[in-house]
């Protein structure tokens, strides 16, 4: 086995387990823990693949951004020691029927796909005016729209870390 066989195995181990423990824990700064573990594992994969920008923008934005923010949220407002109730038993049932339909309908997709071998890449030359078109671009290798997109997530995990620090202090309230 190769070292990049085994590291895959090890990222996609972490990714499950702490993925499962993100879910099943009831305590909810545990739940952010973890989802960090899973995201940085996530970046460990993009690195094994050769994809530095999209693991700088996993660890940047996802583990350095949005999980911070949760986390500091939760310890703002005293939601430490916030446990989460067992849920019921049909929504456990229905959360699990999802969960096989979508990992049924992905397996499906993957293995019927045919994966066509043929794909021919043109590499740009990097100088900065390439670089910088890129980034201001909108057009197919531009980076403008990837941004935005990622500033609007940004924003929508800020109002839902709002809203569940906010959660237990009052019922009433409405943002």
């Amino acid at each position: 086995m190769s070292f990049n066989i085994i590291m895959f195995y090890l990222f996609s181990a972490i990714i499950l387990v702490f993925s499962l423990l993100t879910i099943t824990s009831r305590r909810i700064l545990r739940a952010a823990v973890y989802l960090l573990f899973v995201l940085i594992a996530t970046a460990g994969l993009y690195f094994l693949l050769e994809y530095q920008f999209m693991a700088a923008v996993q660890l940047t934005l996802y583990a350095g951004g949005i999980v911070v923010l949760i986390i500091f949220s939760i310890l703002l407002t005293h939601h430490i020691s916030h446990r989460f109730k067992h849920p019921d038993l049909t929504k456990m049932i229905m959360g699990i029927a999802v969960a096989v339909v979508g990992s049924a309908l992905t397996i499906y997709t993957i293995l019927t796909y045919p994966f066509p071998q043929t794909i021919t890449v043109t590499e740009l030359p990097a100088t900065m005016e390439n670089i910088g078109m890129q980034l201001l671009g909108v057009e197919k290798n531009g980076y403008v729209l990837p941004f935005e997109l990622i500033s609007i997530l940004l924003l929508a995990a800020m109002v839902a870390a709002i809203i569940v620090a906010k959660k237990g202090n009052d019922k009433n309230a409405e943002i």
